[in-house]
């Protein structure tokens, strides 16, 4: 027969309790509006009926599942194009996720990820690429941190420039 437990009675007498669901919390978490969207469950949907021709800059995590063409630049944000989605558009986003089909150049502040069902066609620039076992890419990929990328380029310059003037 079951009995309500008494405040001093142990835990494992007591009913099971489950813990709550986890969280997800993103590897560098870092405060700004972006995080704020999240926090409120904030997502934009570009539902399958929907065709946008354009260019989208937000402050908002963004779900494609529809067709784009344009630029996307969300580099605070999450940018998921779903099983259904259809890009042909540059996406510059925190982390992006892609299920669907999209042509152009990717760049993730923080990761880039393709998913099995995916078809990608451009380049990709991101600390962090995962490539699941039969996602379908052709293009290239650079993991170089973009600080770096950036310096080495300015270092390269003045050399080239001073060797020119002395010959």
């Amino acid at each position: 027969m079951w009995k309500k437990p008494e405040p001093d009675e142990p835990q494992s007498l007591r009913s099971p309790s489950y813990p709550p669901p986890p969280t997800i919390v993103p590897a560098n978490p870092s405060s700004g509006p972006a995080h704020s969207a999240e926090a409120h469950g904030e997502c934009a949907l570009i539902g399958q009926s929907l065709y946008v021709k354009g260019d989208l800059r937000g402050a908002e995590d963004l779900r494609i599942e529809g067709t784009v063409e344009g630029k996307i630049e969300l580099p605070q944000n999450n940018v998921l194009v779903g099983k259904k989605g259809r890009v042909k558009a540059d996406i510059y986003g925190r982390v992006i996720s892609i299920e669907g089909e999209v042509q152009g150049n990717l760049e993730a502040e923080e990761q880039l990820i393709l998913r099995q069902s995916s078809t990608t066609r451009g380049n990709i620039w991101a600390a962090r690429v995962i490539l699941e076992d039969g996602a379908n890419f052709k293009g290239s990929i650079d993991m170089t941190p973009r600080e770096k990328v950036v310096s080495e380029t300015a270092a390269v310059v003045p050399e080239s420039n001073s060797k020119g003037s002395e010959g």
